[in-house]
């Protein structure tokens, strides 16, 4: 009889971390979307895919939801936030957040991440296209 293992489609990356920000769990989608193997990433702190420049924003908001077990954003909500994969690329990717509780008490954090780098330069890319054809509408009399 195979194995079984958890349903995850390859471009859903789950990753959990404890109270500390340590990563305790990483799927196969969270490998394929960082480039980090299972045992690279397990026990790692979650900077491993934290832009530097992003991370003291980051550790302040991870510990005040630790903290209180509140976030401003709800369960459900999508959050798109820019990433590093393992070979220093960065990526942009959207996430889904769900507190990890035990007895009233915050022991950690699960995201649900997916890539979306692609779309994310299309629209930068439309945007600007669209301020420029603005400008040249505006410039003719």
């Amino acid at each position: 009889m195979q194995s079984l293992r958890p349903f995850c489609p390859r471009g859903h990356a789950i990753v959990a971390a404890d109270r500390d920000g340590i990563i305790r769990f990483w799927n196969p989608g969270a490998a394929h979307l960082f480039g980090y193997s299972h045992d690279e990433a397990m026990s790692r702190s979650l900077d491993l895919i934290i832009p530097e420049r992003l991370r003291q924003r980051h550790w302040d908001g991870y510990r005040r939801v630790m903290e209180t077990g509140k976030s401003r954003y709800g369960q459900g909500d999508v959050l798109s936030v820019p990433a590093v994969r393992k070979d220093g690329a960065t990526i942009s990717v959207e996430f889904t957040i769900v507190p990890l509780q035990n007895n009233g008490q915050m022991i950690g954090m699960v995201a649900i991440m997916r890539d979306v780098t692609r779309r994310f330069e299309e629209m930068r890319a439309l945007k600007r296209k669209l301020a420029e054809f603005a400008g040249a509408s505006i410039e003719k009399p």
